[in-house]
């Protein structure tokens, strides 16, 4: 009786140590499955757990019906859950209007069947912060779903969470119907340039005149980023500096910027997420992994505007100096309907990027299926990809494409003059700034009705090296064109083109071994 009355003592002492596990669906044996699999020593990635305590922000008072603010009532509950020493945040079903929310350590954010979670446009609602975006430290907007040195946090359920991007992001006219323009004019109001760019307000364009490259405005006068706040655009959810992150089950949407962007985190699940932008959101990326390691990505699916799932760890010299790199990440089992690409290294790679595996994923419409790209001045390394079981349809450009020469474009959005200026520059030596790719295995990849099958542009001075290509079968309308590349296998590799050669090598390409 003893016996059986301390099993019984145990068992409710280890209940009120964990959560019930309809707050949670990942378990450490799915994790351990996928990271026993990688063809690299892949460290353990703990799934984070949490006590059984629970706090509703509908006892917090929050508002279900999406008119008033319920942002005071999650982030109070969110507060008391982690002084509470951790729990389930419950957020039921309802239409929850609110302003960024911040997440704090031991605190999983559950959302219920049902639940729609809103961000405001307001920007009153939006601090300015000191942030990175594409890897350059600059000043952005506070993100919608944010958190910094966190430890043990998650979102998890069954719930929507959206941006309200429709009202931060420019917008080409070119990318929409002429209905859907005049819809968007209509009900946002705003700016149009002479180019037929809209812009939220003159401000964005006053903004857009400071950029140097790309994004990140060049603003010494402090008093000028309030000024241009709605260019500080954030991205949906930034979580910085954070250990032990799980993401599951979710649906995130609509983001003013890239949609799920971890920089210099530890040990990060994403599974059975749902991750979406209207495809024509500017910088509208599906996942961007900055300098993070231990991380594993499964289950999920991506529609974006944008690169889909990729791989980066700063930019340049910044890039550089921070010397973190993106290591041990495994990708399983995933698959993106529309996207600049479907799996992505850098452009923004200077902390270089290693250790990641690719596997069992689908490609459907992406403009490139897997990109690799980079361009002179990053410096970094990219090494230690491994690729397989991937299947790509319909895809507009290059099935695989390597792009040392990427010039801040989409894939198709370049003209081949702009392309040749760069290629045509001179040389200069191989230096820090040089980025490099090497050591990549792909294979077992099947692809049809693609424009392009492969193409390889190395730089001059740090040729792609160490590259195998095993068990790949594509058609498309051109064949494989390599250039710039050191040590290369071609290893039971069909392409059936429309158009000239299945494969082409160019003389800058050495030590060539075709099976």
């Amino acid at each position: 009786m003893k016996k059986f009355t301390f099993l019984l003592l145990a068992a409710a002492v280890l209940g009120a140590c964990t959560s019930a596990p309809k707050y949670q669906t990942t378990t450490q044996r799915d994790i351990n499955r996928l990271t026993k699999s990688a063809s690299f020593k892949m460290p353990k990635v703990e799934v984070p757990s949490f006590p059984s305590r629970t706090f509703n922000v509908l006892d917090y008072g929050a508002d279900p019906t999406g008119v008033a603010l319920a942002t005071e009532a999650i982030q109070k509950a969110i507060d008391e859950c982690t002084e509470a020493g951790g729990g389930t945040v419950i957020i039921p079903a309802g239409i929850y209007y609110t302003a960024p929310i911040t997440l704090k350590s031991n605190v999983r954010l559950y959302t219920e069947k049902n639940c729609f979670v809103f961000f405001s446009h307001d920007l009153d609602l939006y601090e300015i912060y000191d942030e990175w975006f594409e890897g350059i430290p600059t000043k952005r907007c506070t993100s919608p779903l944010n958190a910094r040195d966190a430890e043990n946090i998650a979102i998890t359920g069954h719930g929507n969470f959206n941006g309200n991007g429709d009202w931060w992001r420019p917008l080409k006219k070119s990318k929409m119907a002429p209905s859907q323009w005049k819809k968007h004019l209509k009900e946002k109001g705003g700016v149009v340039t002479e180019n037929d760019i809209w812009y939220p307000d003159s401000a964005s364009i006053l903004a857009q005149s400071y950029c140097l490259d790309q994004n990140v405005p060049v603003i010494t006068d402090d008093s000028l980023w309030q000024i241009v706040k709605s260019f500080l655009r954030p991205v949906m959810l930034h979580f910085v500096g954070c250990k032990n992150i799980l993401l599951e089950g979710v649906t995130f949407e609509n983001s003013p910027a890239w949609n799920l962007h971890p920089m210099c985190c530890e040990n990060l699940i994403l599974r059975d997420l749902n991750v979406r932008n209207p495809w024509y959101s500017q910088n509208g990326d599906g996942v961007d992994v900055e300098s993070c390691k231990n991380v594993v990505i499964s289950r999920c699916s991506f529609d974006v505007g944008d690169d889909a799932i990729c791989m980066k760890s700063g930019k340049d010299k910044p890039g550089r100096d921070r010397g973190i790199p993106t290591e041990n990440v495994v990708v399983d089992d995933c698959v993106v309907y529309h996207g600049h690409g479907g799996f992505v290294c850098g452009s923004e790679m200077s902390g270089g990027i290693k250790n990641v595996q690719v596997s069992n994923n689908l490609y459907i419409g992406t403009d490139v299926g897997l990109r690799f790209k980079s361009t002179r001045g990053r410096g970094g390394v990219v090494e230690n990809i491994y690729i397989r079981d991937v299947n790509m349809v319909n895809i507009p450009n290059e099935g695989l494409l390597f792009d040392l020469f990427y010039g801040g474009k989409g894939a198709g959005e370049e003209t081949e003059e702009e392309l040749a200026a760069r290629m045509n520059a001179e040389a200069p030596e191989a230096s820090e700034e040089t980025p490099a790719f090497r050591n990549i295995v792909i294979e077992d990849v099947k692809g049809t009705n693609l424009k392009r099958a492969i193409y390889f542009n190395g730089l001059p001075e740090m040729k792609i090296q160490n590259v195998t290509l095993r068990n790949i079968t594509m058609s498309a309308t051109e064949g494989a064109l390599f250039r710039q590349t050191d040590g290369l296998v071609i290893d039971n590799v069909h392409i059936q083109a429309e158009k000239g050669e299945a494969f082409s090598l160019a003389p800058t390409v050495e030590n060539v071994k075709i099976n």
